[in-house]
């Protein structure tokens, strides 16, 4: 063996005891993973990725997701020793390391930077959360896209700002998944050679062999997504992985996924190829006798050879720190020749607004039958994205429906060059077609949030059921990703209860994080865009109708402008002192304006509470919340076409709630209404009822 044979062998066996003594240490983990997969993520770092150790967060650095989550101890084990700084702000010390030795230690421990799985924004060095298996996958093809839209916006001659690569180690449970099914198949459509999938094959899952239920073959199903795919039968063969990653780096016109044959709980005397080194600890013995099997000290824990950090400083910090440099001498000519797009740039990766962003926004005019607030949405989207030129997005097959596409032959579509005749796309467009993959399409548009691209994402809401994990990782991570559920209600009509949302609502807005925002009307629709623009650190969901509803006549009912604080007063008794409360939000504030006038017409004093968005009226002061919502004032109805899960915070118990408690109707969008009793007089009657009932209370 080589010297330089050794110093590899000893960093590798370092990364597998330190993995190893933090899960030991907090009694609770997954060490076989790391065992067995610590050569190829050692070969990859050390040898070819470009990053650099001292600015993790460089634009043009390549990325490196662990979507197998689990294997988490072997990433901090890694960002210790290769000496990744502290660069996030969640950080009370700038000048640390992202991960310290007495991080390890603290492994799954309240407070430590080294968490069960790997959770983005806490630790640097870690470009996404993962755990739930596949997401990281599909994050992973989100930043080759933007990688690729990145090079085909910004680079000029002479000037290749970006031109990163993008590599997922993915497990077994990985390739079971359907969102990795989703993302390889987009991936492979959209020719994306900037991106390498690496398979950790130890045919291990929690309930043993993957004989019980995955026996499929891998390489010819990505052989048919048109992935290039290559194998490594030995995982500690660095000269095979080497080979591997640099049949990678050739290919230019797919992406590859690299096939490594590992062992789960590599040198573990009794553990090896077994479902215990799965998830728990190997037991004080077991790992004694590994560490005796890899040449380490089993005497010692957290053990760190002489000259490990060196070797990876000599290396991976060397090689990152050359390349950084060079990129920021770059950057900054390319300031001098191109300021415009340099400033864009900046702009872009401090998520800010570009000057006049909002100059184009139309205002509607009052209509009667207005239009539906996916329509208005469509216009909203389009005036932004004139002046905001990294807004992109698209649908799950339904742009035309959910009204988010960009027109106009400057936005294009994005494809692979040449991919198609006779259309306008390349990587520089900005029309995505995700196809009907909803799940893919969330996890993709987190990966171009990730990249600092400000992405959105659509569909009918009713399947946002194939979403959730992506959305809920959206939210953990606080990144502003804009997803547009349309189709909102059981008032879509015809297509019956198959796509009629009822739990839909409640659910997003039980879900921490998320804000929903359901507009009332086209002007509501513009201010509600206004809002989103403006949130860095949270995605929003959009909820918005297929059917027109009226456009206000702003110069009788309040400014649209109020729903900036989530709720807000639409129309009030003249003497500002109601009888009753109609609160209502998206489709059904109309009803309620309906209602409003009918019962003014009687000489019943009502107030009119247009409610888009609960969880900014809740970031709001409590004088303000009482001011909308008095609370001496009892008698109170909402109205919303969906569950009256959760509206009880807001009328009390002893309100009334006119909501959906059953699957929809297929019909007509105005026979579903009446028989659901979404009408003004239902509206007028539930009112007169509150009235009375809270007038007999309190006499009583």
């Amino acid at each position: 063996m080589t010297e330089q044979m050794e110093r590899d062998q000893i960093c590798i066996n370092t990364l597998r005891s330190l993995s190893m003594d933090a899960v030991e240490k907090a009694h609770s983990g997954h060490p076989g993973t790391p065992m067995g997969s610590a050569p190829t993520v050692y070969c990859l770092w050390q040898r070819f990725l470009r990053y650099d150790p001292d600015n993790p967060e460089w634009l043009n650095r390549d990325r490196f997701v662990l979507s197998a989550g689990h294997a988490s101890a072997l990433l901090y084990s890694l960002l210790y020793l290769t000496g990744v700084k502290a660069a996030s702000p969640s950080y009370e010390k700038a000048d640390r390391l992202a991960v310290t030795l007495d991080d390890l230690k603290t492994f799954r421990q309240a407070g430590s930077r080294c968490t069960g799985h790997p959770e983005y924004g806490w630790t640097s060095g870690v470009e996404t959360t993962t755990g739930p298996l596949g997401q990281g996958a599909a994050v992973s093809v989100g930043m080759a896209i933007a990688a690729r839209w990145l090079g085909a916006t910004y680079n000029r001659p002479d000037f290749e700002l970006f031109e990163h690569n993008v590599y997922a180690l993915c497990s077994d449970g990985d390739m079971m998944e359907g969102i990795s099914s989703e993302a390889a198949s987009l991936a492979g459509h959209l020719k994306l050679s900037n991106l390498c999938w690496i398979y950790d094959a130890n045919r291990i899952t929690i309930e043993g062999s993957t004989d019980l239920a995955f026996t499929e073959d891998v390489a010819a199903r990505f052989v048919s997504y048109g992935w290039n795919v290559a194998r490594v039968g030995d995982a500690n063969n660095l000269a095979q992985l080497t080979s591997a990653y640099e049949a990678f780096l050739a290919t230019q016109d797919r992406p590859t996924l690299i096939i490594v044959r590992s062992h789960i709980g590599y040198g573990a005397p009794s553990k090896h190829d077994t479902r215990e080194a799965h998830g728990e600890p190997l037991g004080p013995e077991e790992v004694r006798l590994a560490k005796e099997f890899f040449g380490c000290d089993p005497d010692k824990q957290f053990h760190e050879p002489d000259g490990v950090r060196e070797h990876f400083k000599a290396q991976l910090g060397e090689r990152g720190a050359t390349a950084h440099t060079a990129w920021k001498k770059l950057f900054a000519a390319y300031g001098t020749r191109y300021p415009e797009l340099a400033e864009q740039i900046g702009c872009m990766e401090r998520r800010g607004l570009p000057a006049g962003w909002d100059s184009a926004l139309p205002t509607f005019p009052a209509d009667t039958k207005g239009m539906a607030t996916r329509e208005s949405s469509g216009k909203v989207l389009n005036a932004i994205a004139g002046k905001m030129h990294w807004l992109l997005g698209g649908a799950a097959d339904l742009a035309p429906s959910t009204k988010t596409e960009l027109k106009g032959a400057l936005y294009g579509d994005f494809q692979a060059p040449g991919q198609i005749e006779n259309l306008n796309g390349d990587y520089r467009g900005r029309n995505f077609h995700f196809g009907l993959r909803e799940h893919a399409m969330c996890g993709i548009a987190n990966g171009m949030s990730l990249s600092k691209l400000r992405p959105y994402a659509a569909s009918f809401l009713i399947f946002t059921d194939y979403c959730r994990a992506a959305l809920r990782l959206s939210a953990m991570m606080e990144i502003p990703v804009i997803y547009i559920w349309t189709h909102d209600s059981i008032s879509l009509g015809e297509d019956g209860p198959t796509h009629q949302p009822i739990a839909h609502l409640a659910s997003l807005r039980a879900s921490p994080g998320i804000v929903v925002l359901r507009p009332a009307d086209a002007n509501e629709v513009v201010e509600a865009w206004r809002l989103i623009m403006q949130f860095t650190d949270r995605p929003v969901c959009l909820i918005l109708t297929r059917q027109s509803v009226p456009t206000l006549d702003r110069s009788v009912y309040a400014p649209a402008s109020g729903l900036s604080r989530g709720a807000y007063v639409l129309a009030d008794a003249q003497d500002h002192n109601p009888d009753v409360l109609l609160l209502a939000t998206g489709s059904e504030v109309s009803l309620c304006v309906a209602a409003y006038e009918q019962l003014k017409s009687e000489g019943i004093k009502a107030r009119v509470i247009s409610m888009p968005s609960w969880e900014v009226f809740e970031d709001q002061s409590q004088e303000y919340r009482d001011s909308v919502l008095p609370p001496g004032i009892l008698a109170r109805v909402a109205v919303e076409e969906a569950s009256p899960f959760g509206w009880e915070r807001y009328t009390g118990f002893g309100g009334r709630i006119l909501g959906v408690n059953s699957f929809g109707l297929s019909a007509p969008a105005k026979i579903v209404a009446q028989c659901f009793g979404f009408e003004p007089s239902h509206v007028v009657t539930a009112a007169k009822d509150q009235i009375a009932r809270h007038a007999s209370n309190a006499s009583s």
